[in-house]
């Protein structure tokens, strides 16, 4: 049998809810006090302040297609804060986050706006945004020319300061193929091979624009002994698999190729290249970094 239950409020009642208090604090934002804006001597200045893990709905330009996407960006705002400030107003952060984001692509260019905005709505000297995001771009296999989509993960570090101007470091992660070249070598029957992740870590110079993550991930792909496929059929397999074969790679070997490439561009400044082998094998991985200042 169905029972008669009490109207909602009641219910609410029966299970702790009680009445508001008649409060003697104002209402109004005007008459309410500002503590983090009371000029006083807190010791010290705060070179990052703010709020992270941010989720927030973005579009972003590619050079490979789709070459317009919407992803979620994972955001971290923060500003300098002078030592007669005891705070800042950290809803402010995500205020602008909303307006800006609006009516602009997040590009490195357009975040180095975004940061001096910051900055400047903020009445602070320095601004910082981090963020990061997957990018996704489509892939076709090398012999049947099946379409499907990959991904690569993405973060864009950039920094204003009224003295010293941006900074904008820039990191991608993506996976591809290695195959092992002392198995290949001591053998009777092929060679093991494994899925590596390949991190690189840039900072850039400001006035040159580029899709970064384009250059990135070419930079990863073609020094890899082969570059991994959401789709492939036995065609594609045989392809893939013989091109690895073709082109072992240590993941000291991955690394130095990796880094020739960015020393070549005349844009990155230094940069940071870190392999992992998720050894096929081995119960252990295989890692290997090296980072150079031009």
């Amino acid at each position: 049998m169905k029972r008669s239950l009490p109207p909602k409020a009641e219910r609410h009642r029966h299970f702790g809810t009680v009445d508001p208090v008649i409060g003697t604090k104002p209402t109004d934002k005007e008459k309410m006090p500002d503590l983090q804006n009371k000029p006083d001597d807190f010791y010290f200045p705060i070179q990052q302040v703010g709020i992270s893990d941010v989720k927030y709905p973005v579009m972003i330009e590619s050079e490979l297609a789709p070459t317009t996407q919407t992803t979620t960006a994972t955001f971290a705002l923060t500003t300098s804060l002078e030592q007669d400030f005891k705070g800042i107003n950290m809803s402010r952060l995500t205020e602008q986050l909303h307006l800006f984001f609006q009516s602009h692509l997040l590009t490195d260019q357009t975040l180095r706006e975004f940061t001096a905005i910051l900055a400047r709505e903020m009445k602070q000297k320095a601004a910082n945004v981090r963020v990061t995001f997957p990018w996704f771009f489509t892939k076709t296999s090398p012999a049947m020319q099946k379409e499907g989509m990959a991904h690569a993960d993405i973060t864009y570090d950039v920094s204003f300061d009224e003295d010293q101007g941006y900074t904008s470091i820039i990191t991608l992660t993506g996976a591809v193929t290695t195959l092992c070249p002392c198995s290949k070598e001591i053998s009777e029957y092929s060679a093991h091979n494994q899925r590596s992740f390949v991190t690189m870590t840039v900072t850039v110079d400001d006035a040159f624009e580029a899709d970064w993550k384009a250059v990135l991930l070419e930079a990863a792909e073609s020094n890899a002994s082969s570059i991994l496929f959401p789709v492939l059929k036995r065609p594609d397999e045989k392809a893939v698999t013989e091109r690895a074969y073709e082109n072992p790679r240590f993941v000291e070997d991955l690394v130095r190729l990796v880094a020739a490439d960015l020393y070549e561009h005349e844009a990155i400044r230094s940069f940071e290249v870190q392999c992992r082998n998720e050894e096929s094998i081995h119960q252990h991985d295989a890692i290997a970094k090296l980072s150079f200042t031009k």
